[in-house]
Order: structure tokens, then sequence, then C-alpha cells
């Protein structure tokens, strides 16, 4: 039986890439953004593997802000030892008095009540102590997907921050390039602030255990390791 997972949402930036799988700290200057695909450059100032430094606590932390939307994703995964998996009842939160645009988007493509969203879609990048990126329900490889208000929209604000796991943010391909792409961050990723919108977060620490299940199927180039993609089988409003 596979175990469904509702994780909390928040509305927020694309997640940086990943180049190197070493534990040696990354200095090398950000990749230019892709035009055909939305793909956030990670770039952590510190080793990547030190579990106990507090900059990359992976504790949950919940948000003091006034969030009135309530989302949830079940999600069926394939884990490391082929066993399929549902994480269920895992919910999101949006900060919708900071980013009502962004937030409502994100809203909207859970509950499909525009036509279109994000039951069915995938998370096709995962890596590991950096972020999960989906979104992309027409394509399914990053370099699809469409908002509410159109192909794309702009950066509303950067109010918020990527202070640490659990964030929700927006991926896009530079500014003012918004779709339906997002991301959850599973570590402190300060280096894409005032470059991603942060719409949400994840709103219990179950969800956020959720996350760091599925971030087990990733890999440091992003690929998924497993036979099937993490899928979004069901979401909406609460």
């Amino acid at each position: 039986m596979p175990l469904l997972a509702r994780c909390p949402t928040l509305l927020s930036a694309t997640p940086p890439l990943v180049t190197s799988s070493t534990s040696a700290a990354l200095s090398r200057s950000l990749p230019r953004y892709s035009s055909s695909s939305l793909r956030p450059i990670a770039r952590p100032s510190i080793n990547l593997s030190t579990k106990n430094n507090s900059q990359f606590s992976r504790q949950f932390h919940a948000s003091s802000a006034a969030m009135t939307i309530k989302t949830f994703f079940d999600v069926e995964y394939t884990d490391l030892s082929g066993a399929k998996k549902t994480e269920r009842d895992r919910l999101s939160t949006s900060f919708d008095e900071d980013v009502p645009r962004t937030a409502e988007n994100f809203r909207a493509l859970c509950t499909g009540e525009k036509g279109f969203g994000y039951k069915g879609s995938s998370f096709h990048r995962i890596i590991p102590k950096f972020m999960l990126q989906g979104g992309d329900f027409t394509r399914g490889n990053g370099t699809g997907g469409k908002s509410i208000y159109g192909d794309k929209f702009a950066d509303e604000n950067f109010k918020r921050t990527h202070t640490g796991p659990g964030i929700l943010s927006m991926a896009n391909a530079g500014p003012n390039t918004n779709g339906s792409q997002f991301f959850i961050t599973t570590e402190k990723t300060s280096w894409l602030d005032g470059k991603h919108v942060v719409f949400g977060e994840v709103a219990n620490p179950e969800s956020l255990q959720a996350v760091m299940n599925i971030e087990k199927t990733g890999s440091s180039s992003g690929a998924i390791t497993t036979k099937t993609k993490p899928t979004i089988v069901d979401c909406g409003q609460l």
C-alpha cells in the first residue's frame, strides 16, 4: 500500500542548483539561469556534510506570521529499498498577507479549480541537503508549467526569506518568470534571498519529516535515483 503524505506548502522562490557532492565548502560563482529550464542554484558557503552546524539545522520551526491558506499534498514515492510508499495528510500554509498573488496561484493549482494544477505531477529534481523541486505539470522535466495568471507572472516581493528547512518558494528562470514550479527547502538557503519569492512553509514536524523522507530519493545532480519520481497523487485546500 503506497504511503501518501500531505505536506504544508509555502509560496516561494526557485531552489539553487547543487554542483558538488563533496564535503568541501563551495565558493564558485552562480551559474546563469537557463531560459528553458527553471533550475535554482545552490551555493552553500559551508560544509554540506556538517550535520550539527546551526546554519543548516533541520529541525522544525513554525513561523509566527499570520497564515490563513492551508493546503495539502499526498505524495506517492518509491523508497531506496524499492518499496512503494505514500506520505499522507501532510500540510502546508501560505504567507497570503505578504504575497497574496503568489499564495493564490499556489492555492488554485492545489485545488485544480482553473482546470489544471499539481495533481498527478511529480517532484522532478531533488538534491539532498538542499531542496525538492516540483510543479511542472505540463512537461515534468523543469521546462514547463504555467501560472493561473497566464504563462508567467512578476516577483511579488522578497519580504520572506529562506530561513531553514520546510520553506516553500517559487522556482524561476530569472526575474519575473514565476509560473507553477516551486521548491521546498531542506536546509537554510539564504543565498536565494532576493532571487526567489518565498510564499509558505510546511505546517508541522510530521510534514517536514515527510519532506525529509522523500529527499532521500534524490542525488547531488538532482536526478531521482528510484524507479519512479515522487508523484502528487492528491492535493487541495483544507
